[in-house]
């Protein structure tokens, strides 16, 4: 004889909040021009970030909130103005890039200065590109400020959340970096090395989560060399192929 075995309903709620809790996270993305106070820590440029500098992307929360770690205990650090956060000098505006190590459709992004919204771009419920940038008029402003920048995700009840600092009123429009000295040629009686030729990657070994990389490293990955086009740290997921905006392929 077959025994019947009788297991309890959940309810529809139930079976809804389960499944919710269950879903890993489809979106991530943080501004990494001008740098963040995630990208600074992911940079290493900030000291004792946390975990934060490993997942700079991950700033995750519901929509709505005003805060630059989203209410996320592990990221607090990105929520204490009285760290010495370095600011990027820019003129009446700046262009603001994101980097979405996973894309999403999208409602629209939001800058905000304080309690002022100084710029909203339509996302239209689309896919965006592995990066965007959005240029944002900041007349009105002057000074130190600390600008948050919000990706609102289409069809999620959530958002990602961004603080810049910024120095408004440096002159120009886009912040430019500055760049390293060129060290003045010096006369050698001995003939100078040989130049490799141009675009030769200059060998940078291997890609390697956990290592820091500056601007013009080169490595290679699955057969292929790369450049670096962004000072970063290197995480699972972020292998040179899935991350264009921060590896340039050669």
């Amino acid at each position: 004889m077959r025994r019947r075995i009788t297991l309890p309903l959940l309810s529809a709620g139930a079976v809804t909040a389960a499944l919710a809790l269950a879903a890993p996270a489809q979106a991530h993305g943080y501004v990494s021009s001008p740098p963040s106070r995630q990208a600074l820590c992911a940079q290493n440029r900030v000291p004792d970030c946390g975990q934060i500098r490993y997942e700079p992307q991950s700033v995750e929360g519901p929509k709505g909130l005003k805060s630059c770690h989203a209410g996320i205990a592990q990221f607090a650090v990105l929520n204490d103005d009285s760290r010495n956060w370095p600011a990027t000098t820019v003129g009446s505006s700046a262009t603001f890039t994101w980097v979405n190590t996973a894309r999403h459709a999208t409602a629209n992004w939001e800058y905000w200065i304080g309690n002022t919204r100084v710029a909203v771009v339509d996302g239209g419920g689309r896919q965006p590109d592995a990066t965007v940038s959005h240029t944002v008029n900041l007349g009105g402003f002057s000074g130190r400020q600390k600008l948050l920048a919000v990706w609102n995700i289409a069809d999620t009840a959530n958002a990602f959340y961004a603080c810049v600092d910024l120095q408004i009123g440096g002159g120009g429009g886009n912040p430019t970096p500055t760049p390293s000295p060129t060290p003045s040629p010096t006369r050698t009686a001995t003939p100078s090395p040989t130049p490799a030729p141009t675009g030769s990657p200059v060998p940078g070994g291997t890609w390697t989560a956990g290592r820091a990389y500056q601007v013009g490293d080169t490595v290679t990955y699955d057969g292929r060399s790369y450049r670096c086009r962004q000072a970063h740290t290197a995480i699972a997921g972020w292998e040179p192929p899935n991350v264009p905006a921060l590896w340039q392929q050669l």
